[in-house]
């Protein structure tokens, strides 16, 4: 019995598991499909303003990078429907000799059951009995033999019908299997296409060294512009802190901590274009980017910028090719959101989890956002903090 029901709650806990991850990948899906679908939009807006750009090459990467996330999926699937189909046809084909195997039984039965079914053989078989004990066992044998027929008939037919469901099920997972490999099929042929124009936008980039050389110097200048403004004031404001004895809402800081890959995105709908930390120009492989404090999100044009959690507006300051940044308090911790064009807050207000702190500048026919997470005087990488979209 322990042995029994150890087999059944492993079983169960396989089940479970299993739904769980059918649950995820559907889930998982369900989200790339969406950022494609708005990867799209960004894209259409872009291409009817503008040639060839590092952005549209980045979207339509991180577009590949989805749709290869999706066939991974689809072929886990497949793979996972191939088990079933394989554990389906086996327990077919268990029940077939199970089936077999009773109707072998029923026949001796039903011959049996025929050349007794004279009652002179009855007592004849009855008086050969070599004691009364092995005579009882003999009337019951005979009394109980047309029951044990049908009985055995009932169990057939049981059987038979099962048989038929699993045969049904074994149908609907070809059929399913079938229409996944199809769609499979759709999803490698996006992927084709987006890989060739991929190609295309990094070829056209590169006929531009020079314009790409001048774009980045001019980034670089404001990169490292608003990287030292924003360490320099961080600084300042932990010295003073520090100077005038003000106390720090740990209670706060340890409530943010706590939410460490769980903050709300700062805005509603986007794309990661610009990653943290260093990395290398997308054509031209050893040219290396400017480095980055924190993440740079592509979104709707106009798109309304968030506050990530519970703080205290510290500063608001402008800066060339950032526009408007507000840098919020949160105990500890600061958080920076750049390029606004226009601000709903002031210096000293609080402000809340999910509340409009401003509107981004247009780009074209989009926006963009760049968001940094500091402890302290130590940067962070927004994209550890975000929940996973």
């Amino acid at each position: 019995m322990k042995r029994l029901l150890l087999i059944v709650l492993l079983l169960l806990f396989s089940l479970g598991a299993s739904a769980q991850d059918v649950s995820r990948q559907s889930e998982q899906k369900k989200r790339l499909e969406e950022e494609i679908e708005f990867i799209n939009r960004q894209l259409k807006e872009i291409l009817s303003k503008e040639k060839a750009s590092t952005l549209e090459l980045t979207l339509i990467r991180k577009k590949i990078s989805n749709r290869k996330a999706i066939i991974e999926g689809i072929d886990k699937e497949i793979a996972e429907i191939g088990r079933n189909i394989n554990a389906k046809t086996r327990s077919i084909q268990t029940l077939q000799r199970e089936i077999d195997t009773l109707e072998s039984y029923y026949a001796r039965l039903v011959r049996n059951t025929y050349k007794n079914r004279d009652t002179k053989v009855w007592f004849m078989y009855l008086f050969a009995s070599e004691s009364i004990g092995q005579g009882y066992r003999r009337f019951s044998y005979l009394k109980n033999l047309a029951n044990i027929v049908n009985e055995q008939g009932i169990k057939i037919r049981e059987k038979q019908a099962q048989l038929e469901l699993e045969k049904k099920e074994l149908e609907n997972m070809k059929k399913e299997a079938e229409a996944t490999r199809a769609e499979r099929e759709k999803e490698y042929k996006e992927l084709l296409r987006e890989e060739n124009m991929s190609r295309q936008v990094a070829d056209n980039l590169s006929k531009s060294r020079k314009q790409q050389m001048r774009e980045l110097e001019k980034k670089r200048q404001q990169v490292e512009r608003l990287n030292r403004e924003i360490e320099s004031i961080l600084s300042k404001t932990v010295k003073t802190q520090q100077k005038e004895k003000t106390p720090i809402d740990y209670t706060l800081s340890g409530m943010f901590e706590q939410n460490k890959g769980k903050l709300p995105w700062p805005v509603a709908k986007g794309v990661v274009v610009g990653k943290y930390g260093v990395h290398y120009h997308p054509v031209y492989k050893n040219l290396k980017l400017p480095e980055n404090n924190g993440i740079d999100i592509s979104t709707s044009k106009n798109a309304e910028v968030l506050c990530v959690f519970d703080g205290v507006v510290k500063q608001i300051i402008m800066m060339p090719g950032y526009n408007q940044c507000v840098l919020i308090q949160h105990g500890n911790y600061f958080t920076f959101y750049c390029k606004l064009k226009k601000v709903n807050v002031k210096n000293g207000d609080k402000v809340t989890t999910g509340e409009p702190i401003g509107i981004l500048n247009e780009e074209g026919n989009t926006s963009e956002l760049h968001f940094q997470i500091w402890k302290g005087t130590t940067k962070q990488n927004p994209a550890v903090w975000l929940r996973p979209r």
